[in-house]
């Protein structure tokens, strides 16, 4: 019985390694719209037996990230302009709420983490490193998340929100002005300073929305990469 505990935990742990590295690929664009990947390739790459790179296909397919064609092969999928708005739009109604309750219940050494996750994003912004500033931007709102004790809520909503974050990288990859992002979340901050949760919610949407507005834009310049 212990034996088949542990088989269970480290085939699960691979296939999470699996999905976790793949993932992480495709959001950030190493694997593009459109190509092509094998299992096998994938097992030999990351020197790992096929059945949990099958395991994590298939996850990733659910989230709409893979497309499976039987007998033909697996591709990543081009990023669908309704996915995002619909991850987008559950993102921003729920960190607006999640924004107030932080607002009532952020502790001092909260508010130290979030002051510190800001000036590493300061930094990024002299680097010009828009793959580590979307790491921290990711922190910052998980943080927040964390405050409220509801972290198995942004859990959920991260495995919705995977074609919203490929533009989020396209669009930072694209477009450099950081300052824009860092800019709202120093905002947002500071509103939480404040305990002012009305205007911290309202920068929140503002925020929810700054992504998709440049959707279109996004679209026309690089069409081969969505829907």
């Amino acid at each position: 019985m212990i034996q088949i505990s542990i088989d269970v935990e480290i085939k699960g742990s691979t296939r999470d390694f699996v999905y976790n590295h793949i993932k992480e690929q495709i959001i950030n664009w190493d694997l593009k719209p459109g190509t092509k990947i094998s299992e096998k390739e994938v097992a030999q790459n990351l020197n790992v037996s096929r059945t949990p790179v099958r395991e994590a296909f298939l996850q990733l397919a659910q989230e709409e990230l893979l497309i499976i064609i039987p007998q033909k092969g697996t591709i990543v999928s081009k990023v669908d302009l309704s996915l995002v708005e619909e991850g987008r739009f559950v993102r921003e109604h729920i960190e607006k709420a999640i924004v107030r309750e932080v607002c009532t219940k952020i502790s001092d050494d909260q508010l130290f983490q979030l002051e510190t996750n800001l000036l590493m994003q300061e930094l990024c912004l002299k680097k010009g490193s828009h793959n580590q500033l979307f790491q921290l931007d990711e922190e910052f709102h998980q943080l927040l998340f964390e405050i409220c004790t509801k972290i198995r809520t942004w859990n959920n909503i991260r495995k919705m929100n995977s074609h919203f974050d490929r533009l989020r990288m396209l669009r930072l990859a694209k477009n450099h002005d950081f300052e824009v992002i860092v800019g709202q979340h120093k905002e947002i901050f500071e509103c939480i300073s404040e305990k002012n949760p009305n205007k911290a919610e309202a920068i929140m949407e503002k925020h929810m929305k700054l992504v998709f507005v440049e959707s279109k834009e996004l679209k026309a310049e690089n069409p081969e990469y969505f829907n």
